[in-house]
């Protein structure tokens, strides 16, 4: 049965790759992102192949606009099967007693603020329709800490916690709760961690091929389609000269 997927920052990387793939697999997508006109190329894009596409241009920071826009969703996009809690980003590798007070509150305001009111807001539609899947886009990094990392790190170790608490939640109901963690994964990531530097973020993957993208969204479209019995709890994804979050062989 196809199914509505709603995916946070779709506009690029992993959350643009789930766009896709799911729209490839015949699902109606719901796309949403603070970039209004990358959104509108991607429904043209998506919508020329046959797809059903709706967009929405909200941050997932901004509490009201998001509760706004969720509560004026068209009457047939209501009923979402899929939430993709994708939204989030690192900035800085600062040590702890120098960061940057402004980077903490917004990675703590969408990796774990954000994923927090896009839950609220349409989980409870799952718990009524006895249906529902919410997949969140963790990281290796909630595993362990990395230099640099600290509070980037802190906030996927919070999105483990918080899959892993609405997993019990949601326990007597039908609904799945998937955690996906991906290690080094080349998007726009390093060049929002690394505010425009291009040259220190191309550093990030020299010497390894990377995950895509496209790798990530591939594990979410699987574990959405698996049988209804089987809950694809949690998924770590690693390049394969990758064994952890802060070992990587580079050749």
């Amino acid at each position: 049965m196809n199914k509505i997927v709603l995916i946070t920052g779709a506009t690029s990387g992993i959350g643009l790759g789930c766009a896709r793939k799911f729209a490839e697999n015949g699902d109606k997508v719901i796309l949403t992102g603070r970039n209004e006109q990358r959104l509108a190329e991607i429904r043209q894009e998506l919508e020329a192949k046959g797809r059903e596409v709706l967009t929405l241009a909200f941050d997932v920071r901004d509490s009201q606009q998001a509760q706004q826009c969720i509560n004026d969703l068209p009457e047939e996009w209501q009923e979402i099967d899929v939430l993709v809690n994708n939204a989030g980003l690192a900035l800085g590798l600062e040590p702890e007693y120098e960061g940057d007070l402004d980077d903490w509150s917004t990675m703590i305001d969408t990796n774990i603020k954000g994923l927090l009111t896009m839950t609220r807001l349409v989980v409870p539609g799952m718990v009524e329709r006895n249906r529902g899947h919410i997949i969140n886009i963790g990281s290796v990094a909630g595993d362990a800490a990395y230099a640099g990392g600290n509070v980037y790190c802190a906030t996927k170790a919070a999105v483990k916690a918080l899959s892993d608490g609405l997993r019990i939640d949601v326990a007597d109901t039908a609904i799945r709760v998937t955690n996906l963690k991906p290690g080094l994964v080349e998007t726009n990531f390093s060049n929002i961690r690394f505010k425009g530097d291009e040259e220190r973020a191309a550093k990030l993957y020299k010497g390894i091929t990377p995950l895509t993208g496209n790798d990530i969204a591939d594990v979410a479209v699987y574990a959405a389609n698996a049988p209804e019995h089987v809950q694809i709890a949690e998924v770590l994804i690693l390049a394969t000269h990758q064994a952890s979050g802060s070992v990587i062989v580079r050749k």
